[in-house]
């Protein structure tokens, strides 16, 4: 596995290396702060990744079994300072949302990387607005490793795509204080009808959120 690289906000708060043995369910925190999470039986673990299936999107019933999940904790919050997640990640497909805390219409805000057509792409909605950084004319569906990093400021958010910076948006964002739950994968409120769940497919190496 490659390591997480390296940047100015770099206080660990949440460190999970994907590494279990086939047949975990527990998602150990390597950061030493024991935000351990959930492993849904849906996901394939072993060889020290996770492996998400595919799954037809808008097609019922939901299935949070596909989902890896950290229990909410405030400490996972973007707030309003300095905030980044990095994650390592491959897939053939251009649909679905890979990391995010809280949903449309959560109160407090939330954060997601989605990868529409193949291109991935940070959004962080807050108290004072909106504010998306995307991975511009690089696509991350190629079948190969790809390590991407977004790092919400006050002042603005940063997407940076296996080492080089591609896209900066410098709209602000305000607070983000949810008490939804950290998922990787999907939506965890959804039903595939009136809210679609926007599951992920592909492997995911490592998630790591710095505050």
């Amino acid at each position: 596995m490659a390591a997480p690289a390296g940047a100015a906000i770099d206080d660990p708060i949440g460190v999970w290396q994907l590494n279990e043995s086939a047949g975990a369910r527990v998602m150990v925190d390597s950061s030493g702060n024991r935000r351990h999470g959930s492993i849904g039986s849906g996901i394939r673990v072993g060889g020290g990744i996770y492996r998400f299936p595919w799954r037809q999107p808008n097609t019922p019933p939901a299935n949070p079994q596909h989902l890896a999940q950290v229990p909410h904790s405030n400490a996972l919050n973007p707030g309003a300072g300095d905030y980044a997640v990095e994650l390592r990640m491959r897939t053939t497909h251009s649909f679905g949302n890979v990391v995010q805390k809280g949903q449309a219409g959560s109160k407090g805000g939330y954060f997601k990387f989605e990868q529409p057509a193949g291109k991935i792409a940070c959004l962080f909605r807050g108290s004072g607005g909106q504010s998306t950084a995307t991975s511009g004319s690089v696509r991350v569906n190629d079948g190969r490793w790809h390590t991407v990093r977004c790092e919400r400021t006050p002042a603005m958010v940063v997407m940076t795509v296996d080492g080089v910076v591609t896209s900066r948006n410098r709209n602000p964002t305000g607070t983000i204080a949810n008490t939804r739950p950290l998922t990787i994968a999907g939506k965890l409120t959804c039903d595939q009808v009136k809210i679609t769940c926007d599951y992920f497919a592909g492997d995911i190496d490592y998630v790591r959120i710095e505050r």
